[in-house]
């Protein structure tokens, strides 16, 4: 067998589909609002394939439209299959097309599946001296694996590929040789493609009887073997078996030849891959091609004119393509350096006579609360800027800065930028405290055109069809020859600085109509703004981090870590690596039997996930054991040992970053550290929060946080009489609840009976399934069931509201917050039900989240426009999903408590009162 011949084989739309589902959550949607997901999630794991695996030959086989020989011998054949999402359907014949441009040949046989091809073109691959690699997450192909013959399976999680030959096969399925993986389908049959089986055999079972048996001729020659139920089906089923036998059985005489020569891998054809990737805007993708559109200043890596295509592409002394957008090179501009202080004079006086310009800052950093001026460009005029170098030293620098601080602070000015924040907070270092009027393009286009990229490259070149300047051209790429920009040419760097304030200007002139005709100025302009100011403000004051005590701690669970891996390996008997997920399933489910209908996942390891876990939680203590082991793992390096990290040494705190343009429901979410994501459930996660200190001695900590915000939006929302009766009253809403579930009197609510109501009622926020509700609360199907039939018979007008909102969302492809933030749900009217579900699902929820999020920043303008009037010391210092915190200074507590307190709820008026709790405490864990 010659090991310079290799052949992959693609089963297109197994991995199309899992492409697709990769993305369902978050779907990459580019400008002209077409879902690449599936292209992109397909494309890139065929380039991986090429560039790590490097094929020689290389083929994709697809299903053809129509049915198939087994459609013919069995009518129901995938009857049961949902729908292709449409999204799919208008994937394919971009992927055909870039295939094509790729010059990678496509195998499509009327009347026979993509596994079929597959089958044949594998024997015939194999005796033309071929070691072949069919990939697939398709378990199905398995039977196809002989000694030349392999699975190239991507993994279900974490990424990676499985190969699987002969003896991976046989352990997984616990076999003796591939082909008996007919046999256990034939039993357990296929409910994806509607093959019947035998019913009462599951896949264990079908496993466990193909292992005594041998497969169906062994079955029914022993079937006096078998007892009860299990013999009396697979006699009076035993042609059902027998046809799924049939169906499952791969085809591997296709009429098919095999074109050696033609399943070359070759060079692709560049003329025809170029302006695709550039219509689907896989910009990234370009380069691991081997090319890029060409940049302005100088010319960049395109394709090598000799070498492997599929290796990492290499500079060419001149582009092979450009792009069609319009570039620094093809536009009249002017755009001046201003060095000397005549010039500093002249143009700080032309700023204050604008009513509005743009400025960017240049800077050594992407952390703005380390970066150091190194320039800053103006513009108030299409085509013409202005760039003003900074000096390195330090005092020197904030003297220059000064000279613009008037124009910068003037409340009259409306100041534009992309990601105005980070100016904003670079500049505050520098003395200055953007204020007045703002307009940040990275937030309008985030409010105004949901769902799509924030950054200036993408609005350039999708609303000006301009390619700006790009920074590597500049300092190059990641890495330690990464130049900074004080080593780069003066005349370069004003040119790209002067080009963003430019560009951003004209990019504020395309968003800001975009802003009013979807109704959002008011949002935009007194709530988001205002906003901006208002987190810039608590970025630069951060909050203070207690080192010392987070380090005491990590020595406490470091310890307790130990102990606990000591006594899971006493009670396991056996020595193993307590931290490794296979080892653990290994243990329990193969050591210890703990559960002798432990699920495998895809990649044929044992789950343990946590889900997995707490369902044995009281099978065995070492289940236990091993949960606290991870948990406590888990907050050991996420947290107690990486949040000291993130301290700033010259300020000693730290300075979270807020965004405001990342969550399309309009939640603000945060980064180093991700504060929305610290523990609160249990006591060693609420420790955390006690290293979480005010700022000194004469300081509090004081935490605000709305009570049951969403629940309250629901009945405000759905008008439901009962739920506002409920708030109206002041009523403990879980108990109530309950109460009208289980028809008992407000006092006779047991615990059990509230815990149940509460689940539910956040769950139908969320649109959960009887089958979710009785995962969560750990209660038959059937009791979940009438909870949720209960809780809609009670609270008829919150159906009603979930069946309108939906309603809604088919009609316009979108919902609305109170305050006309739109969700966009593309998805919404699709034929394919998991697809169709997840839009429904937030169709319910994003008004309610979207909502309570601008509810919780309009408290967040109003708290702050008080302190500021107030002139007060005290600071907002943390924004956490719902939740406020505050370091105040000891002599205004009562102040600022009522000020806080005045602000979050009264922040909007709602059909039932907004109310807050409030603790104050040392620190975070004594003030929530």
């Amino acid at each position: 067998m010659s090991a310079e011949k290799k052949i992959f084989l693609l089963d297109a739309y197994a991995l199309i589909y899992r492409a697709y589902y990769a993305f369902i959550r978050a779907p990459r949607i580019n400008s002209k609002k077409l879902n690449t997901s599936a292209i992109f999630g397909f494309t890139n794991s065929l380039l991986e394939v090429l560039q790590k695996e490097k094929p020689t030959h290389l083929a994709v086989a697809f299903d053809p439209s129509g049915p198939t020989f087994r459609h013919e011998m069995f009518e129901p054949y995938k009857a049961q299959r949902e729908a292709t999402p449409e999204d799919i359907k208008l994937a394919v014949p971009y992927i055909k097309q870039l295939l094509e441009a790729l010059n990678i040949p496509i195998l499509e046989v009327a009347g026979y599946e993509a596994d079929d091809v597959v089958g044949t073109v594998s024997i015939l691959a194999e005796k033309a001296g071929f070691e072949v690699y069919m990939m697939t997450p398709d378990k199905d192909y398995a039977q196809l694996v002989t000694e030349h013959v392999k699975m190239y399976k991507p993994r279900t999680k974490g990424g990676g590929m499985d190969v699987l030959g002969v003896a991976e096969v046989c352990e997984k399925f616990g076999i003796d040789t591939p082909l008996q993986v007919i046999d256990i389908l034939a039993l357990q049959g296929d409910s994806a493609d509607n093959i019947p089986g035998c019913p009462g055999i599951g896949e264990k079972g079908a496993k466990d009887i193909v292992k005594n048996f041998g497969g169906l001729k062994g079955i029914y020659e022993r079937i006096d073997e078998f007892k009860g139920k299990r013999k009396e089906n697979l006699i009076n089923f035993k042609e059902q078996v027998e046809l799924s036998y049939t169906l499952a059985t791969i085809h591997r005489e296709v009429p098919i030849e095999f074109d050696e020569e033609a399943l070359k891998v070759s060079e692709p054809n560049k003329d025809k891959l170029f302006p695709l990737l550039e219509e689907l805007e896989f910009k990234n993708m370009m380069s691991r091609f081997g090319f890029e559109a060409a940049a302005a200043s100088a010319p960049q890596p395109v394709v090598s004119a000799q070498g492997d295509l599929f290796a990492q592409p290499q500079v060419a002394e001149t582009p092979t393509f450009t792009s069609s957008l319009k570039t620094i090179a093809d536009v009249d501009h002017k755009y001046y350096l201003v060095d000397n202080e005549q010039a500093y004079a002249s143009l700080a006086a032309e700023l204050s006579i604008q009513k509005e310009f743009c400025f960017d800052t240049e800077t050594t950093s992407l952390d703005a609360m380390s970066a150091e001026l190194v320039g800053i460009s103006f513009s108030w005029k299409v085509g013409e800027a202005y760039y003003v170098p900074f000096p390195e030293d330090q005092d020197a620098a904030k003297e220059l800065a000064l000279k613009f601080k008037n124009v910068l602070e003037d409340q009259n000015i409306l100041k534009i930028a992309q990601n105005l924040k980070y100016d904003a907070l670079v500049l505050r270092k520098y003395g200055i405290k953007v204020q007045g009027k703002i307009f940040d393009t990275m937030v309008a286009h985030h409010l105004a055109l949901p769902g799509f990229k924030n950054s200036m490259d993408f609005m350039a070149e999708t609303y000006l069809s301009y390619s700006p300047v790009k920074i590597e051209s500049l300092i190059g790429k990641k890495g330690k020859n990464q130049l900074s920009m004080r080593q780069v040419e003066m005349e370069q760097v004003k040119e790209y600085a002067a080009e963003d304030a430019d560009i951003t200007l004209q990019i504020k002139q395309f968003i800001e109509p975009k802003v009013k005709e979807a109704g959002l100025e008011d949002l935009f302009y007194h709530t988001e703004m205002p906003l901006l100011l208002v987190l810039a403000e608590m970025e630069y004051a951060g909050v203070r981090l207690d080192v010392d005590e987070l380090k005491e701690f990590a020595i406490k669970l470091n310890a307790r870590i130990a102990t606990l891996e000591t006594d899971i390996k006493a009670i396991a008997g056996m020595d193993f690596n307590v931290a490794s997920p296979k080892q653990v399933g290994e243990v329990l489910f193969e050591h210890m039997k703990i559960d002798a209908k432990a699920k495998k996942t895809k990649s044929g390891q044992f789950s343990t996930s946590e889900e997995t876990l707490a369902k044995l939680k009281g099978k065995h203590e070492i289940v236990e054991k091993i949960l606290e082991f991870r948990g406590l793992k888990k907050l050991v390096n996420t947290y107690v040992e990486a949040l000291p990290l993130l301290v700033n040494p010259d300020t000693n705190r730290i300075h979270t970053t807020y965004n405001q343009a990342m969550v399309v429901t309009g939640r603000l979410s945060s980064t180093n550290p991700n504060l929305q994501n610290i523990p609160i459930r249990d006591e060693d996660g609420r420790e955390i929060r006690k290293a979480f200190k005010s700022s000194d001695e004469a300081h509090v900590f004081l935490s605000a946080d709305y009570s049951q915000v969403e629940l309250r939006l629901m009945a405000h929302l759905s008008q439901d009489k009962h739920m506002l009766e409920a708030f109206n009253n002041n009523e403990d809403i879980h108990a109530a609840t309950a109460a009208k579930i289980y028809k008992v009197p407000l006092d006779e609510v047991t615990d059990d009976m509230r815990r149940k109501a509460k689940t539910a009622n956040f769950g139908i926020i969320y649109g959960i399934s009887a089958f979710g509700l009785s995962e969560r609360l750990n209660i038959p199907r059937t009791e979940a069931k009438q909870l949720i039939e209960g809780y809609f018979e009670n609270f008829p007008q919150v159906k009603e509201y979930m069946d309108k909102s939906i309603a809604v969302a088919r009609e316009n492809g979108a919902v609305e917050t109170v305050f006309g933030r739109k969700r966009n749900l593309p998805d919404i009217n699709s034929r394919n039900g998991v697809v169709r579900g997840v839009a429904e699902r937030n169709a319910i929820n994003a008004p309610i989240q979207g909502t309570a999020a601008d509810i919780v920043k309009m408290a967040m303008v109003n708290i702050q426009q008080k302190l500021e009037e107030a002139k007060l010391q005290s600071k907002m210092i943390l924004q956490v999903h719902d939740e406020l915190n505050f370091d105040v200074l000891t002599s205004e507590l009562e102040q600022v408590k009522t000020i806080v307190k005045d602000g979050m709820e009264k922040a909007c008026e709602l059909s039932v009162p907004l109310s807050v709790d409030m603790g104050v405490g040392a620190n975070w864990h004594e003030a929530h």
